[in-house]
């Protein structure tokens, strides 16, 4: 099993999927609306349920 996290600078969201492909699909829409949020830092993790870690990336952007 997989776990995706979607950080949004201090609040975190949690969701499990059974496929690697299942997590690739919400890790990758995660980010493409992170790409464009006005949350100031605004992340996707993936890891596996023994807490591996596979990959991560992070959006800042300037609060106006």
């Amino acid at each position: 099993m997989y776990i995706v996290l979607e950080i949004q600078n201090t609040a975190v969201l949690v969701n499990s999927y059974n496929t690697r492909n299942e997590a690739e699909n919400k890790y990758h829409t995660i980010l493409a609306y992170a790409a464009v949020s006005s949350i100031e830092k605004h992340s996707a993790v993936m890891l596996t349920t023994d807490g591996d870690f596979i990959k991560s990336e992070c959006f800042e952007h300037e609060v106006e």
